[in-house]
């Protein structure tokens, strides 16, 4: 199985992504965003990526590219040209398919460009590269396989961007800094599409945008189920959910790193 993530915005919310790397590249720690979100997906069994570029791409073609020179030590020999690498990551058995599809492309026309590389009788993972979760990518699996439907999204509740507090006579019965909204869910990404079925709603125009006609038309035909995910999810949107990202991996608790030290 196959995992799409769309990694071609500017990412023009935060300075950084806009002015000198594409928003995946972010680093969460010492490695990009779009990586945590592979680790996820690998840590789940699915190993086989396709990243779908645009504004400023061969920031992460470079990533990829230099993948092991950048997260090994190695040896190089100057008196010749042998270059030796050494240990091993798990990563090493990924595959990675670095698609360019347009820097103004949209986020259903991104999909429809890599149609040649995921199209077919299996399903395909898809999300965007810019957010973490500690979602059960089997489960969700599952409740695809079981609806029958050609495509499920991720419903989740947004965080909440201020401090909640309860009152009660005059007194403050309880207060929480930041909580998860309670009501009403969001696409929250981390799709899961029939490899036949998809393409007739998105088309082939590099105008259509995932979360518009498609998703509009799959909710009338009665295609588009949804998987409720209550736990952790949130994405880079902002400076502050950048420093939170960051600060909740120096912390050693960050809630999406589902797979174990050293893989």
């Amino acid at each position: 199985m196959k995992a799409v993530i769309l990694c071609g915005g500017q990412g023009t919310r935060i300075r950084e992504a806009s002015e000198t790397l594409p928003k995946p590249m972010l680093p969460i720690g010492d490695m990009p965003i779009v990586w945590h979100i592979m680790k996820g997906y690998a840590h789940y069994g699915i190993r086989d990526f396709v990243l779908c570029l645009g504004h400023r791409g061969w920031v992460i073609k470079e990533f990829f590219l230099n993948y092991r020179a950048k997260t090994q030590d190695i040896s190089i020999d100057l008196r010749g040209d042998g270059v030796t690498f050494h240990g091993r990551r798990e990563e090493e058995d990924w595959r990675v398919t670095l698609a360019e599809t347009g820097e103004e492309t949209m986020t259903g026309g991104r999909v429809a460009a890599v149609r040649r590389y995921v199209e077919g009788d299996e399903p395909f993972c898809l999300t965007y590269g810019d957010g973490v979760s500690n979602l059960a990518i089997d489960a969700l699996l599952a409740f695809h396989k079981s609806t029958g439907r050609i495509a499920t999204v991720t419903a989740v509740r947004p965080p909440g961007r201020f401090g909640e507090m309860r009152i009660a006579g005059g007194n403050v019965s309880e207060f929480n800094e930041k909580p998860q909204a309670s009501e009403g869910f969001i696409n929250g990404g981390f799709f899961v599409c029939d490899g036949r079925r998809i393409w007739s709603y998105l088309g082939d125009r590099s105008s259509i945008v995932l979360e518009r006609e498609p998703m509009q038309h799959l909710t009338r035909d009665g295609e588009l189920a949804a998987y409720l995910h209550t736990g952790f999810w949130l994405p880079m949107d902002t400076a502050r959910e950048y420093k939170l990202l960051n600060d909740l991996w120096s912390s050693g608790e960050a809630p999406w790193k589902t797979w174990a030290n050293g893989q």
